[in-house]
């Protein structure tokens, strides 16, 4: 399975900091070795102010006791750039945590400064250094501090470009605290400024959506209305383009997002044309999974991908849970992308095929006879489908449908309502954007 990992290819796109879950998550699994995990952290941490932490995990990794002499001096630097920090910044933090002088604060960012000039003698440069001391928070791991200073640092800063990055520092805060819906707004957010900026060049504005959506992968998955999330944002043409451009393996979890999502199905066609695309530039069993079974209609490849599918799933970061104890449970993301998979398989055999052997199905769907029996049984009866059960000759009898026109139309213009609230949409928040 370390084969499916895409941790190598997610963690270029992400802040350091972000890579953490990520790390933990492969050390529970373990699909690398453990000492090859600890390497890593050390590696990662030797860019932050987490020194207390790095020192740990090298007596971790060396079984000593013992730390080089340049963590220790590195430790003793970071203790006074912190020290020096809080006495530029302490005027305004003062200032800050008074909240009826916080009141008198207005929309109007240049009255702030100057009245913060004028009254608390606070300029420019105190204000500058609570964004390097909200930095400084957030490499020590101070995560609830930092989104509270990079918070009140965007409400005075009036650099667009400095402002861009606090939210960028405040979003990765929220999600390493798990505040999913704080996250989600500040996304949405970021992604406002992101579709609305006139930057320098394209591929900066490219970078910055890549960037946006792997950060929305911990949002996505996270938060309850994710699933719907994460079918908005990646199939708008710009974000879609930007995924074929330099994301591929974004694919995975767009294909997984849709599989697990039945009001979303009328964007099954679309991401399979956008599969068959980029097929030469990355597959795996998901993505293969779908193509094998829309496109090659090669009933046995789709039901031996599914079964990699599981697997893929469960190391995945982002798609496999933990419960808080740290023994590796059932998913139920998994459960679902597997209910959900053996009703395309049934479907897709159900539409070449008048009589089907429950037997013979229950093999496909990987499944025991009773248990496919069943399974059968309740789909028949929830779903609209037009099919009976012959327990006798042990077969599914499927009913010839023939839609008549009206509602042929109605099932081609099921996807014209998504597209013009996406088209809407991306219209209406530059605009709004640039208004506010």
């Amino acid at each position: 399975m370390a084969n499916y990992d895409l941790t190598s290819r997610i963690a270029p796109h992400l802040d350091r900091h972000l890579v953490f879950p990520l790390l933990e998550f492969l050390q529970e699994r373990q699909l690398y070795a453990e000492d090859e995990i600890l390497k890593a952290k050390i590696e990662l941490l030797s860019q932050t102010n987490m020194v207390d932490y790095a020192m740990d995990i090298h007596k971790t990794l060396y079984h000593t006791e013992e730390v080089p002499q340049e963590m220790v001096d590195r430790r003793v630097q970071v203790v006074a750039r912190l020290k020096s920090l809080e006495e530029s910044v302490a005027p305004l933090i003062s200032f800050l945590q008074n909240a009826t002088l916080v009141q008198e604060l207005r929309p109007d960012k240049q009255y702030n400064i100057q009245m913060l000039n004028d009254r608390f003698q606070i300029g420019v440069d105190q204000i500058e250094a609570l964004y390097q001391y909200a930095k400084f928070q957030f490499e020590c791991g101070n995560y609830s501090g930092a989104a509270d200073y990079l918070y009140q640092y965007r409400a005075l800063c009036t650099n667009s470009d400095r402002s861009l990055s606090a939210l960028w520092g405040k979003l990765a805060a929220e999600i390493l605290m798990q505040n999913w819906d704080i996250a989600l707004e500040e996304l949405n957010r970021l992604k406002e400024i992101i579709d609305s900026k006139n930057f320098a060049s394209p591929l900066n504005q490219l970078q910055n959506r890549i960037w946006l959506m792997h950060w929305s992968l911990f949002i996505f998955f996270n938060h309850e209305n994710g699933r719907n999330g994460i079918i908005d944002l990646f199939f708008q043409d710009r974000y879609l383009n930007a995924i074929q451009t330099n994301a591929h393996h974004l694919l995975r979890y767009v294909a997984t997002a849709v599989i697990i999502n039945k009001r979303r199905r009328n964007m099954l066609k679309e991401l399979i044309k956008v599969i068959q695309q980029e097929q030469h530039c990355y597959k795996d069993p998901i993505t293969e999974f779908l193509e094998y079974l829309y496109v090659n209609y090669d009933f046995e490849g789709a039901q031996r991908k599914l079964r990699e599918c599981e697997q893929v799933i469960l190391n995945d970061p982002f798609l496999g849970k933990h419960v808080e104890d740290g023994n590796l449970t059932t998913v139920p993301l998994r459960d679902e992308f597997l209910e959900n998979a053996r009703l395309f398989i049934f479907e897709s055999y159900c539409r070449i095929h008048q009589c089907i052997d429950i037997s013979m199905l229950a093999e496909k769907l990987n499944m025991s006879y009773d248990e496919a029996e069943m399974w059968i049984m309740n789909l028949v009866r929830n779903s609209k489908l037009e099919a009976k059960i012959d327990s006798v000759s042990g077969t599914v009898i499927m009913r010839t449908n023939h839609l008549n026109v009206y509602e042929q139309i109605i099932e081609n213009m099921k996807n014209l309502n998504m597209r013009t609230h996406v088209l809407a949409k991306n219209i209406l928040e530059p605009a709004q954007a640039a208004t506010r």
